[in-house]
């Protein structure tokens, strides 16, 4: 009964692994062109950046 109950704990485990690894990698691949034309109107604009100079003035 025990070596059910570890197996079962480490299918879970594993399962529960590739979730948790997987799900960052799918919202960085779905969310990188919104952050790269984010990027691009703030590099060109000059605008939206933060100065950490004047922050700790």
């Amino acid at each position: 009964m025990t070596i059910e109950y570890i197996l079962l704990l480490v299918v879970v485990f594993g399962i529960g692994l590739k979730v948790f690894v997987s799900a960052p990698m799918d919202a960085f691949k779905n969310s990188a062109p919104m952050l790269g034309a984010r990027v691009e109107k703030q590099l060109a604009t000059g605008s939206g950046f933060k100065n950490e100079w004047e922050q700790q003035k």
